[in-house]
């Protein structure tokens, strides 16, 4: 899937959205018999299908953290259950192939949100905001950033 998320169609948009739904209503149903969904409450995050909506991936956390090895092998031995019960609820000429990542979006968010609390990264972020280089001089018009 080369396309980024930004340049997905309205389509690819609607139809993961609704796959996403359908995924997390037979999960949330307790549906899978797998014992490694009785320790590892999973949210589905996002849901991204290909262009010709053949296949999907699909992003999930382990909510509490850890266990994510354990948790894509889990829904990866579950594929072919979790497709056909989708079929049944999500009108689609074809389903796609299920394919399953861990969201690392939220860590990277924490990541940046910590850089950005550093107090060396916040004190460059004041003297952009105020027009002052380090030294507390003004910096001339033509060399801000803007």
């Amino acid at each position: 899937m080369s396309k980024s998320h930004s340049s997905s169609s309205q389509r690819q948009l609607r139809v993961g959205e609704e796959l996403r739904h359908a995924l997390a209503w037979v999960i949330e149903r307790g549906e899978l018999r797998d014992p490694a969904f009785v320790d590892i409450p999973v949210t589905i995050t996002e849901v991204r299908v290909s262009p010709d909506l053949r296949r999907a991936v699909v992003f999930v956390i382990a909510l509490g953290g850890g266990h994510e090895a354990e948790l894509v092998a889990a829904l990866e031995r579950a594929r072919g259950f979790l497709r056909r019960r989708v079929s049944e609820t999500v009108r689609l000429r074809y389903v796609p192939e299920l394919s399953f990542r861990i969201d690392r979006s939220f860590d990277e968010a924490d990541r940046i949100g910590d850089l950005l609390r550093d107090p060396l990264v916040a004190r460059d972020l004041d003297d952009d905001a105020t027009g002052k280089d380090r030294m507390g001089d003004d910096v001339p018009s033509d060399k801000k950033k803007g």
